[in-house]
């Protein structure tokens, strides 16, 4: 009978010591792997910054990987295809968090995409890390589990607004705008700056993502004499926007932000493009004019995927060795505290492409707030100046 008690008291003892190890687990983390996921475009109207950031961010850990890892941990890279649809996206979501179990999820693409999955992906405690967006809902209101890139669509079209009164002296200020959490984000700034500036919108037209034909909102825009149109668009509806403003002689300038800031949007056939202005938070790099550092991503990348990286890379790649560095900041013990510690800690990161410097802290989860104005010349976008502007 006592050593019926002795193995009893034995097998309670290690049911709980085995009980307290299941309870020390971290979601997605192993002794040698973390598991991180993404959900973006790969097939959809916003592909060409779903594939070339989400490529960007498996070739930086792909690097460290063949480096060792991360304090012994290799990453394990999940991507997701959400064809910039939110019902794909939810579905998307539920699959890494429930089934993969990711640790994190890091650029996630789209603005409403984001919105929908957010609530019960940090319910479920899982950090959401420089998503495929710039709306201000990534980082605002505040929240542990949200970390921003950079500056903000909002940001970026207060200040637009704001030169182009003051600097160019516009007055008639028109609005094309996605129909889309997006569009709505960026119509925010425009509208608030306008507001601090004591002036209204003459005019605005609002379509959806997969909108091809824009010619009665051009239209309806010329006949409201504007003399500077805010763009809210991405990359191919931007793209047909001005096409369609062009095609009816109309040279009215047209200012848009970071997501239509795109090569494709400036190499569009014909030169259609040429004179678009658009807000950036980070300034596009050319094989001819970059660093030796930038220049040696430029040809890695292309040696890895076949093509050259756009602005969507060049944000994937940098958004990667940010969250590398919080990783290594967490240290060994690596869980959701630790790691939100270790982003705490980066203070004015600076990349290799030039970007303002990137901070975070304890009630800090938006890394730059500072956009620089660009304009597309001869199938490139080039800087108006390289000095960041505010509002």
């Amino acid at each position: 009978m006592r050593k019926l008690a002795t193995a009893a008291v034995a097998l309670v003892a290690l049911a709980g010591f085995a009980g307290a190890a299941r309870a020390e687990s971290v979601r997605g983390v192993t002794d040698n792997e973390i598991v991180i996921g993404t959900y973006t475009d790969l097939s959809g109207v916003t592909v060409a910054w779903g594939v070339n950031n989400s490529n960007a961010y498996r070739m930086a850990f792909d690097e460290v990987n063949a480096e060792g890892g991360i304090n012994g941990r290799k990453i394990r890279y999940i991507v997701e295809d959400n064809q910039y649809q939110v019902p794909r996206s939810v579905q998307a979501a539920n699959k890494l968090i429930n089934r993969d179990g990711v640790f994190l999820m890091v650029a996630n693409g789209g603005t409403p995409m984001n919105n929908a999955v957010l609530p019960d992906q940090l319910a479920k405690g899982v950090p959401n890390v420089f998503p495929l967006t710039s709306a201000r809902s990534m980082y605002e209101p505040y929240n542990r589990l949200k970390f921003g890139l950079a500056s903000s669509y909002y940001d970026q079209m207060r200040a637009a607004i704001k030169y182009f009164v003051e600097q160019r002296g516009k007055k008639r200020i028109c609005a094309m705008y996605q129909d889309t959490d997006f569009g709505r984000d960026v119509m925010d700034g425009v509208r608030d700056q306008m507001k601090a500036m004591n002036m209204t919108l003459v005019a605005e037209t609002a379509h959806k993502p997969t909108d091809t034909d824009f010619s009665a909102a051009a239209a309806k825009l010329h006949d409201a004499n504007c003399d500077l149109i805010a763009v809210g668009g991405i990359v191919r509806d931007t793209i047909q926007a001005i096409s369609a403003v062009r095609k009816s002689g109309w040279n009215v300038d047209m200012v848009g932000q970071v997501a239509s800031y795109d090569s494709a949007v400036a190499e569009a056939p014909g030169g259609v493009t040429n004179g678009y202005y658009a807000m950036t938070s980070v300034l596009l790099v050319y094989p001819d004019t970059a660093s030796p550092e930038a220049k040696a991503f430029i040809q890695k990348y292309k040696d890895k995927f076949g093509k050259e990286p756009n602005l969507a890379a060049q944000i994937g790649y940098t958004g990667a060795q940010l969250l590398i560095q919080g990783l290594k900041n967490a240290g060994r013990n690596l869980n959701v505290d630790t790691f939100v510690a270790g982003m705490e800690q980066i203070k004015n990161y600076q990349d290799i492409f030039g970007s303002p410097k990137m901070s975070y802290g304890p009630m800090r989860r938006q890394g730059s707030n500072e956009s620089f104005l660009t304009v597309v010349k001869d199938g490139r976008f080039v800087p108006v100046s390289t000095t960041p502007l505010g509002y």
